[in-house]
């Protein structure tokens, strides 16, 4: 059983994402099972760097229904897998005024591992996002009167 991917509709809303990474991410047993079961909620999830290593806060991973005592935390610090250049890389750019590390999607790739998509998006104005408000009310128009 192929689980589908979770998206952050949140964050292309309120960011305008200029780059994407496909991360790992380190979990434990329990929390994978959650993950292929969709119980992945992106509120107030945000990446943040400690010591080098980049970190995401705040992604909320139910708790496993068939699990024990030993069941995991739903939301606490995970960390995230990428090379040395795109930490790097990643790092100059956050330190550019504006700038935010945004998780995306969470996802499970050929290989059955969990990945997670992240962005480094700038905050949108307001009336950016009115704009963006807008064009997807004239595209559901569009989509209505269109057989």
């Amino acid at each position: 059983m192929a689980a589908k991917e979770m998206n952050n509709r949140q964050a292309y809303f309120n960011y305008q994402i200029e780059d994407k990474y496909v991360a790992g991410i380190v979990l434990l047993g329990t929390e994978v099972k959650s993950i292929r079961d969709g119980k992945v909620s992106f509120n107030d999830a945000f990446c943040m760097f400690d010591h080098g290593e980049l970190w995401v806060r705040g992604l909320y991973i139910a708790e496993y229904s068939h699990g024990t005592v030993n069941n995991h935390i739903a939301v606490h610090d995970r960390k995230l897998l990428l090379t040395k250049r795109e930490l790097k890389k990643l790092e100059t750019k956050i330190k550019e005024k504006g700038f935010t590390i945004v998780p995306l999607k969470v996802f499970m790739n050929e290989k059955n591992l969990v990945k997670v998509e992240i962005g480094l998006g700038r905050g949108k104005k307001e009336h950016d996002k009115r704009d963006t408000i807008r064009k997807r009310d004239v595209e559901r128009e569009i989509k209505r009167y269109l057989p």
